[in-house]
């Protein structure tokens, strides 16, 4: 007969009610876990609460923006919450000044984590933009005053008179006397004046343009800027389009692509003919440097009896817009061409809008892109300050000035 003790029985049920405890406390760690998944979940996702009647946006990641601000969500999942949404809301709404102040309180970009501009940025994209007429009127009469693109943006007969003798943008200690050759392939006058056009496009050759589907909205601007010399091929008109109105080229692109067309001249010419009837526009006057293989673009052109025409940047206009950005805060070697023509265009244009302008290595939801929409080739580190010029951009669009767009176009 075997011995039965008697603590096993308690052993058993000590046993049991900690086996017991157990599967509770497992229990109650994985509710708060699945509690605190959900909310963080929605804060992600969509923070949407109803004030006065009125949706507040402020998400991030999930959901895909389109320009005009309506909603396009990423997944099925997420199509619940938009069931009730009607947006964009208006530019004026409350939530909408609100999300606005939230970047223009950010003065200087070294205030901000990226990341946190980038969720400022994208939370303002539920608003609708107008122009304010009030605030773009006053930084069109700072640009006048300092700049005046309307009768300084290019050199001309009227503005650089012949034996003028022209100081250079970098090399002022430079001089380049305006001889009767020179002087006779300068247009009378400059081509455009004032607010000339209604609505502007300024493409920048940023990543952030890739897959956008951009194209078409492009090319129903009234007046289309481009940098550099980009392509507008099929392969990518889709994204960037295909209307061209001014084109400026770097003379570095003409040396190394085109040998200074000291060579084979046609390559250069056929290229420029993709542009159909652009004008070509050159910083002839940057440095010494620059003067001969610009001024060999005329010729090139007239010797293929070419339509377009070309253009040369006035230095001063382009010292006098350097200056008015240092002010506002863009310290670099050399302003973009980007940044040049966006000047301009604010003076020769009612309405301005930018088009893959976007100075990061990845996008407002933090994916990362490639630095031209067309290859992945990076500048001289430490010749623009392009993150400064866009957190400028910004700005101007928070204030109604102009529009930035980096979402995608339907």
């Amino acid at each position: 007969m075997g011995y039965a003790d008697p603590s096993s029985s308690r052993d058993l049920l000590g046993n049991r009610t900690l086996f017991f405890i157990f599967i509770c406390a497992f229990a109650l760690v994985t509710l708060l876990q699945q509690i605190l998944y959900g909310r963080n979940y929605i804060k992600r996702g969509l923070q949407f609460s109803w004030q006065s009647g009125e949706e507040m946006g402020n998400w991030t990641g999930i959901f895909n923006f389109t320009d005009d601000g309506a909603v396009k969500t990423g997944s099925d999942a997420g199509a619940r919450y938009f069931e009730f949404y009607e947006g964009p809301l208006d530019f004026n709404s409350s939530k909408c000044l609100e999300l606005r102040q939230d970047i223009i309180d950010v003065k200087v970009l070294s205030m901000v984590k990226e990341t946190d501009l980038f969720d400022r940025w994208k939370s303002l994209q539920i608003c609708k933009w107008e122009m304010n007429v009030t605030e773009a009127n006053m930084f069109k009469s700072q640009l006048s005053k300092c700049c005046n693109a309307p009768s300084f943006l290019f050199t001309t007969q009227k503005n650089t008179p012949l034996g003028t003798k022209l100081r250079y943008e970098v090399d002022t200690s430079g001089i380049f006397q305006i001889s009767p050759e020179i002087f006779k392939i300068f247009p009378k006058d400059m081509p455009y004046y004032r607010s000339q056009f209604k609505k502007c496009a300024v493409i920048g050759n940023g990543g952030i343009l890739k897959n956008s589907k951009c194209g078409k909205e492009i090319d129903n601007a009234d007046f289309v800027f481009r940098c550099n010399l980009p392509p507008i091929s099929d392969k990518y008109l889709a994204d960037v389009g295909m209307k061209t109105d001014v084109v400026t080229i770097n003379p570095s692109i003409i040396t190394e692509r085109f040998q200074k067309l000291e060579k084979w001249r046609k390559p250069f010419y056929d290229v420029l003919q993709g542009y159909e009837n652009a004008s070509i526009l050159l910083p002839a006057f940057y440095n010494t440097r620059n003067t001969d293989v610009s001024i060999r673009v005329k010729y090139v052109l007239d010797d293929f009896e070419s339509q377009q025409s070309v253009y040369y940047f006035h230095p001063q206009y382009l010292i006098n817009v350097s200056r008015f950005w240092l002010i506002q805060g863009v310290r670099a070697k050399r302003i973009s061409s980007g940044l040049i023509l966006v000047t301009a265009a604010l003076e020769l244009c009612d309405e301005v809008h930018l088009y893959g302008f976007w100075g990061f290595p990845m996008n407002p939801s933090g994916i990362f892109i490639t630095h031209h929409y067309y290859d992945n080739v990076k500048p001289r580190p430490g010749f623009h300050a392009m993150p400064s010029e866009i957190f400028n951009f910004i700005h101007m669009h928070s204030k109604g000035i102009l529009r930035v767009h980096t979402g995608t176009c339907f």
